[in-house]
């Protein structure tokens, strides 16, 4: 099979071998490191003061460049994870160095005890370019915090203060099967997957799981409920876009009730759909009430962030909530610039071009592979593939061939690179992919 070129040169190529047996790349350039490598011996070393909540390959990264890493070995990867949709820049940007160089030797923290230069700027342009972008048309107000399970909880507790000033018991939440909105008790709560959730029982009372329908929604929702959280389009949960139609019709349910509508954007926002915000294809009636954020935002500084409208600022008196990192200058200061990159028109042009390469090549894939790839799901550059057993060995081979890619829910392959990743560098990545689907499905 021939490598990857245009658009019409991958059309040509398919046809041209659709009779064709595909030939695959059996070579490992990168096998895992072994017993004796320098990697295993400093894993050995070091892991028995880890606490034991990560399961990980024999590879250890020691340095980053763009969509690029390479190990302790020398050996380079092409990185499709992005360290989980975080590094939309790519890593070692050189803007982001400077600033974080910059900016740590003018003023690092100083708690929310004070004002700094970067809180409010911040919070200020998230608010405006929000607007601007065709989202959440009444944002008004922004809480930083330091991750994306630190802003859900700041979304929930806001959620649950405004209910509660409607009535005494209007304390409940529902949230939707496959989600993933993060791992502190209050997210873990609203995150119904037995895996992470039984360990940890009882969780917060009163969350209520739904399917992604109108009968199902209804059946759960009630003038009790005073938060309704949702990923516009699913990330840990296997990559499912939710319906447009489902989303309009869900704020009007929530208006009839009185409740909130959370929008947890943390993997699938901020340019990672080619838009500034996945609910950017909602009309106005449909926006959130509550918009969370983070992964992207510090481009692999910790940072996390609630945006709300004015209507639930009004429930807010000061002390409700807090922070001692939140917001802290450096990080701010990171956020501001990201935010002037993935908000930018072309670039976020450019994300969905990038986009098209990728779901062109997986359609050829689906095609060479019809017994073993279910689905091509996603938007932008939050993509996966489904396949009908699990994939992780396809993981495991892609990395022993220079490759990162990540698994999601419902036996999904899940593609998440920088959002300014080189159109040469999907190429190559995606051949390599092939050739490790090729290596597990072909006998």
């Amino acid at each position: 099979m021939l490598r990857l070129q245009s658009k019409r040169q991958l059309s040509a190529a398919a046809r041209a071998f659709s009779t064709a047996r595909p030939v695959f790349n059996q070579a490992l350039s990168n096998p895992d490191p072994t017993e004796e490598s320098e990697s295993v011996k400093f894993i050995t070393e070091t892991s028995k003061y880890s606490v034991t909540t990560y399961s990980r390959p024999s590879v250890v990264f020691e340095k980053g460049q763009g969509a690029h890493l390479w190990d302790m070995e020398g050996r380079q990867y092409i990185d499709f994870t992005a360290g989980i949709a975080v590094t939309a820049l790519g890593h070692a940007h050189p803007e982001v160095a400077r600033i974080l160089y910059d900016q740590a030797l003018t003023l690092v923290h100083s708690s929310n005890l004070y004002h700094n230069m970067w809180t409010g700027e911040l919070s200020r342009q998230l608010v405006e370019a929000t607007k601007a972008s065709g989202g959440m048309h009444d944002a008004s107000r922004v809480f930083l915090a330091n991750s994306g399970t630190e802003a859900n909880e700041a979304a929930l507790k806001f959620a649950r203060k405004h209910g509660k000033q409607l009535a005494d018991d209007k304390t409940e939440f529902v949230t939707f099967e496959s989600s993933f909105h993060g791992r502190s008790m209050g997210a873990l709560s609203v995150t119904p997957n037995p895996k992470y959730q039984a360990p940890f029982a009882p969780l917060i009372p009163g969350v209520k799981v739904a399917k992604t329908t109108l009968e199902s929604i209804k059946e759960v929702i009630s003038d009790k409920t005073c938060g309704i959280i949702i990923e516009p389009v699913q990330g840990e949960g296997g990559v499912r876009p939710v319906e447009t139609e489902f989303l309009v019709e869900l704020k009007k349910l929530a208006k009839e009730h009185g409740a909130l509508v959370i929008h947890d954007e943390i993997q699938c926002g901020l340019g990672r759909t080619g838009r500034l915000w996945a609910h950017g294809r909602l009309p106005k009636e449909a926006h959130p009430d509550i918009l969370t954020m983070a992964k992207a935002l510090g481009n692999g500084y910790p940072i996390g962030a609630t945006m709300i409208t004015e209507k639930v600022e009004q429930a807010l008196k000061v002390g409700d909530h807090g922070t001692t990192y939140g917001g802290n200058p450096l990080g701010a200061r990171v956020g501001s610039y990201v935010l002037s990159q993935v908000s930018d028109v072309d670039f976020l042009s450019d994300v969905s071009k990038k986009s098209e390469i990728f779901k062109s090549y997986f359609e050829e894939l689906k095609k060479d592979f019809p017994e073993s790839i279910v689905e091509v799901r996603g938007e932008g550059l939050l993509l996966g593939i489904q396949f009908k057993e699990d994939p992780s060995k396809i993981v495991d081979a892609a990395r022993e061939r220079g490759l990162l890619v990540i698994t999601a829910g419902g036996n999904t392959v899940r593609f998440v690179p920088a959002l300014n990743i080189k159109d040469d560098v999907i190429k190559a990545g995606l051949d390599i992919f092939r050739d490790a689907v090729g290596a597990v499905f072909t006998k």
